[in-house]
């Protein structure tokens, strides 16, 4: 271990548990936008397809994450959407201009392929309903059309179109970020209450076993709380929708405890709200769409497809909001990280193959080592503190600064039910230092062999491409510098570290 260091302490207890972390965390989302679905997912014709049309390497990229979920069709795009435009024989559907992103639909990626899909995922659909330019009417049928097990229209028409089985879809959104200006029939949150009622009566009526997701804003606004007053008594799940990002690093880097932020806030309305109004059932939290998004916001990108390329500090942020949603398990049972394949992304294509992006490596290695229970972690390490107001800082978001100072060692940890094997994240936001750690397990011993997966480089503004696919990567590496008080690790300057210990 390097002299001279401050040596950080990271005390571990199977016992101080937060709660069970649901899988749910790790899902996806696609959207008609760019090239997500056409050329991305889906490329009829491609010799990288199989013959439904879905790109082989970007299944194989997907796999490893496992991904509990997969929400579609949108997203801007489904308040213009109508899911009948996307069902039956693909040469009868319609090409339709496509006014959120300002392009064309051909729709010939829709229900039927997107449950396809989940199903070659082993994932379960999620499906947002049209509250923009859509009628509860046509919500209603969507649901009998995909859940119908009666001799009755709707249900029918899913047969007819080759689909026998219910589809079976659980997770239901009452439309997409309604209170936006950009947004297709946006309403006020009074009126999009009224509505969303009106939206959720029908399709629980249809099948009382989906669960309803409510449309959110970021967790601490008024329209939050009006949504969560007026539609407590339908709903399971309330949805936020922040993105984060900067050039400057450590604002970029910091920048995802507006997360926390608005978790805790939202959690407490929803508190409030249940015990006022007396609600029986749970009321959990669907951080449905996140990710780092501050490059390609401008309209010319937006008509571009927003194809933000990634470097590792961005990897960083990633990985600090899923340590936010670790943290949050009581309350965090959904999140989609907004999208997976070449919008906003962590996969790229190209018609001759893929590479993987920073924000990529994070995610899979906590989705692959994340285990079932949450601890209470103990971390004493530096801090940084943002400069005071007037003193030279760059492109600092509103706000950002008074959630500090900051710990530079940001940590999450897991364990499995019996309490034998603990997954420890830690993520090194220091740009310039390796910050040395001693770990401890309370009563218990650390096993062998600790096993650590870095993801790293000399260059916090690395990032990788098709000419250097690997630029940006995961090493793994056994840890052996044992002491009386623990396991000693020094973790690298602007890294994420995703450490497996056996406990015996």
């Amino acid at each position: 271990m390097p002299a001279g260091m401050n040596v950080a302490q990271i005390t571990l207890d199977t016992h101080r548990r937060i709660g069970t972390v649901d899988r749910g965390i790790f899902g996806g989302f696609i959207e008609h936008l760019g090239r997500c679905i056409y050329g991305g997912i889906f490329e009829e014709g491609s010799p990288l397809s199989d013959e439904r049309g879905f790109r082989r390497d970007v299944l194989e990229a997907l796999r490893p994450i496992r991904m509990p979920m997969l929400r579609w069709p949108g997203g801007n795009f489904v308040s213009g959407y109508h899911w009948l435009d996307g069902v039956g024989p693909v040469e009868w559907r319609p090409r339709r201009i496509e006014l959120a992103w300002h392009g064309e639909e051909r729709n010939r990626f829709g229900t039927g392929e997107f449950i396809e899909y989940c199903r070659a995922l082993d994932t379960e659909p999620f499906i947002v309903v049209n509250m923009g330019s859509g009628s509860m009417d046509e919500a209603q049928a969507w649901v009998e059309y995909c859940n119908g097990t009666g001799n009755t229209h709707w249900a029918n028409l899913r047969r007819e179109h080759g689909h026998p089985a219910p589809h079976g879809v659980r997770y239901w959104g009452l439309g997409n970020e309604m209170y936006g200006r950009w947004q297709i029939g946006a309403l006020s949150a009074e009126d999009y209450v009224k509505k969303a009622r009106q939206f959720a009566a029908v399709m629980k009526w249809t099948d009382p076993a989906i669960r309803l997701v409510s449309c959110g804003q970021q967790g601490w606004n008024d329209w939050d709380r009006i949504v969560i007053e007026g539609l407590a008594d339908l709903v399971d799940f309330h949805s936020i929708h922040i993105y984060t990002g900067s050039d400057d690093y450590y604002t970029n880097v910091f920048h995802p405890h507006q997360a926390d932020r608005a978790l805790r806030i939202c959690e407490a309305v929803i508190e409030r709200v249940r015990y006022a109004q007396r609600i029986d059932h749970p009321i959990y939290i669907a951080y449905d769409e996140w990710n780092v998004w501050y490059r390609e916001r401008s309209l010319e990108a937006r008509r571009a497809g927003l194809e933000e390329r990634y470097n590792l500090a961005d990897a960083i942020a990633v990985a600090t909001f899923l340590n936010v949603f670790i943290r949050h398990c009581h309350s965090v049972r959904i999140a989609n990280l907004a999208q997976m394949v070449n919008v906003i992304a962590p996969i790229v294509t190209s018609p001759q193959g893929i590479f993987l992006q920073t924000i990529y490596h994070p995610f899979r290695l906590y989705a692959e080592h994340t285990r079932e229970i949450a601890l209470d972690v103990g971390v004493e390490c530096e801090t940084y503190a943002f400069p005071a107001e007037g003193e030279e800082v760059s492109a600092r978001p509103h706000r950002v600064a008074d959630l500090g100072p900051f710990a530079l060692l940001d940590v999450a940890a897991t364990c499995d039910v019996e309490g034998r094997e603990i997954c420890l994240a830690v993520v090194n936001r220091d740009r310039d230092r390796s910050l040395a750690a001693v770990i401890r397990v309370l009563d218990g011993a650390i096993g062998s062999p600790v096993r650590a997966y870095e993801v790293w480089d000399v260059d916090p503004g690395a990032t990788n491409s098709f000419e250097r696919p690997k630029a940006v990567d995961v090493r793994e590496r056994r840890v052996e510098d044992r002491g009386d008080s623990g396991l000693r690790h020094a973790f690298p300057p602007h890294s994420v570290t995703v450490m497996r210990i056996p406990v015996g």
